[in-house]
């Protein structure tokens, strides 16, 4: 009723945060404070999670983000993050007869932003490490949000020892701390250890200023509390250090290596002394079959088991872990070259438990091994084949007819992968969510047309770069997959307008298109997407030679979802067509085009939106 307020009136403060914390999106919360003053108050304390990026006048950001909000317990700094400062506002028009200081008043808050703002550019020019999150800045993170549990700090470069040891010293109900990229020593480490007794995940990825000694330190103060430890490319990070987390951190359970520094006597450490261990990353060229043998006799709770680029790994360790890890349920083999048929077939054997298995680039895995998972592994849900050249058709028809709750397919770049495979895995795995294919040449229409029949679940099809795919596949597509939510057929040229629209009037649901580099599509297609697909919010027609402006104005003009546009080297699109997309589509966050095909007017309205081809003359 107007001049009534009958929610503020009738819902208590608690009632109001309740509500707050349910909101499953940052741009609904942010909505929400925006509605009234209580609503402001009331909002920063649902927050618990905050993103930072790292560049920027991150050390500023901190101090004022720590004023706001007081129920911060997880705080994500990251020097890949890009923080957008959002513009000052321009300068009020004097009206005649105005006085200067009426015409020059601002708000605190928007001289505030106009300062920082003004900073932030003016800092451009500088160093990208000079923008970067300091010591001074995780000091006022730390004074600012004492309580907090979870803490990445990621590739920060001038975080170092003394600002990590000032925040153990406050900060002391850490739990989760990763330092991935951080040139952090020693002696902040070692505070870590000293201060931070309920700390349970670690991760010390690519911090090169470690050694045994502060590893050694963290271990012997965290070990009654410590479940997961990651580290790769620490040079001076040893066995030692592996021995003392062995002794030690009885509660370990995940364990990530990648290190050239590391053998069979620290991997052999850890696996006899921490008997809870459940996943196991490694990459250690260092160590051997001798490793893993330990691994079959001790890790009977490991679940999760992911190595790559082995260089000394065969099917002897591989039999090891089928005869004593019967509770795997996830299997990653990447690059390693010395594992055939038989390994697989152990591990098929041995761990009918699997869910997940990838192999990636071991040429020496074909179809019998993987026939073996389709015979042994009823319970697997996901397959990943990647660049596995010997993998023919019949390997797939055992998975069709023995995983019958497979709803993930990956294959990239299986020469020996075709349509009759295709249509096992139709037949066998009706509840088949998630089809990605690439580079698979000897998959066509056949195949595809089959998974349209049977599939009904399907919500992710991607077929990119399949040249015997073309209009009949999507039309079965079209008419037995309501539910497809995302749609890549990149590079198929056979592939034209009679398909696409086929799609869009069979599949309402559909959010992320790639119709790239396809030379038969045009403006009908996109006539059909913008009446049958409201909900599209990723759009990608690059290398579309028939596509237009009138086009795509019909689109834009129906789908008011769309967040991305890629529409680069498509001649038919003018700077009329790039204005129209930046107008019509209010959550359009990110165009990619050709900056000659912006206007000047298109650049001042739609500021950062836009990112530009870049070509090197």
């Amino acid at each position: 009723m107007r001049g009534r307020d009958l929610i503020n009136n009738g819902l208590p403060d608690e009632l109001i945060l309740e509500i707050f914390q349910r909101l499953d999106s940052k741009p609904t919360r942010d909505a929400c404070s925006l509605v009234c003053k209580r609503w402001l108050s009331l909002e920063r304390f649902s927050r618990t999670t905050l993103r930072i990026g790292a560049s920027f006048s991150p050390d500023t950001i901190v101090t004022l983000l720590s004023r706001r909000f007081l129920h911060i317990t997880s705080i994500h700094v990251d020097e890949r993050l890009s923080l957008a400062l959002p513009p000052p506002p321009p300068p009020l028009k004097r009206k005649r007869g105005s006085n200067k200081s009426s015409s020059s008043s601002s708000s605190p808050s928007s001289s505030k932003r106009q300062k920082l703002s003004n900073k932030t550019r003016s800092g451009g020019a500088e160093n990208a490490e000079s923008c970067s999150l300091t010591d001074a800045g995780v000091i006022a993170l730390a004074n600012g949000f004492p309580r907090i549990e979870n803490l990445s700090l990621i590739w920060c470069p001038n975080v170092s020892s003394f600002g990590l040891r000032s925040l153990a010293q406050i900060c002391t109900s850490l739990r989760s701390l990763d330092l991935q990229g951080c040139f952090v020593g020693d002696q902040g480490l070692s505070a870590v250890g000293k201060f931070c007794k309920h700390l349970e995940e670690l991760n010390l990825r690519f911090c090169e200023g470690l050694t045994d000694v502060g590893v050694i330190d963290l271990v012997l103060g965290c070990a009654k509390s410590l479940k997961s430890i990651g580290v790769a490319a620490s040079a001076k990070v040893t066995d030692l250090s592996l021995e003392a987390v062995g002794s030690h951190c009885k509660l370990l359970e995940v364990l990530f290596l990648d290190s050239e520094c590391i053998h069979d006597k620290g991997v052999v450490a850890v696996v006899k002394g921490c008997r809870r261990l459940k996943s196991l990353k490694l990459q250690c060229v260092n160590v051997t079959d001798a490793a893993f043998s330990v691994v079959g006799d001790f890790c009977v709770s490991l679940e999760m088991l992911a190595l790559y680029s082995f260089q000394q790994f065969t099917d002897k360790g591989m039999k090891s872990i089928g005869k004593g890890c019967k509770n795997l349920k996830d299997l990653t083999l990447s690059d390693c070259y010395f594992v055939s048929c038989d390994g697989l077939e152990a591990i098929a054997h041995g761990c009918k438990e699997l869910t997940r298995i990838e192999i990636n680039g071991c040429h020496n895995i074909g179809t019998r091994g993987l026939e073996a998972v389709g015979k042994s592994c009823p319970r697997l849900t996901e397959l990943y084949l990647l660049y596995c050249q010997r993998i023919g058709n019949s390997a797939l028809y055992q998975i069709g007819k023995g995983c019958k709750s497979l709803e993930t397919l990956h294959l990239v770049d299986c020469a020996g992968i075709g349509d009759t495979a295709m249509c096992s895995i139709a037949k066998g795995c009706r509840n088949l969510k998630k089809l990605h294919i690439r580079r698979c040449y000897e998959v066509g229409n056949k195949g595809v047309i089959a998974i349209g029949k049977n599939c009904k679940s399907l919500t992710e099809l991607s077929l990119r770069f399949c040249d015997k795919v073309g209009d009949a596949a999507l039309v079965a597509v079209g008419k037995g997959c309501s539910f497809l939510q995302q749609l890549n057929v990149s590079g198929c040229h056979l592939i034209g307008d009679v398909g696409i629209t086929a799609i869009a009037k069979g599949c309402p649901q559909l959010t992320h298109l790639d119709i790239s580099v396809l030379q038969k599509v045009g403006d009908a297609s996109l006539s059909e997407l913008g009446d049958g697909c409201p909900m599209l919010k990723d759009l990608v027609l690059s290398h579309c030679h028939y596509v237009t402006d009138n086009g795509l104005n019909h689109l834009v003009n129906k789908c008011k979802l769309l967040e991305t546009s890629h529409m680069v080297y498509c001649p038919g699109i003018t700077s009329a067509g790039v204005a129209t997309v930046v107008s019509s589509c209010s959550h359009i966050k990110k165009v990619l085009i050709e900056k000659w095909k912006v206007s000047e007017r298109t650049i001042r309205r739609a500021g950062s939106i836009l990112s530009y081809l870049c070509m090197d003359l």
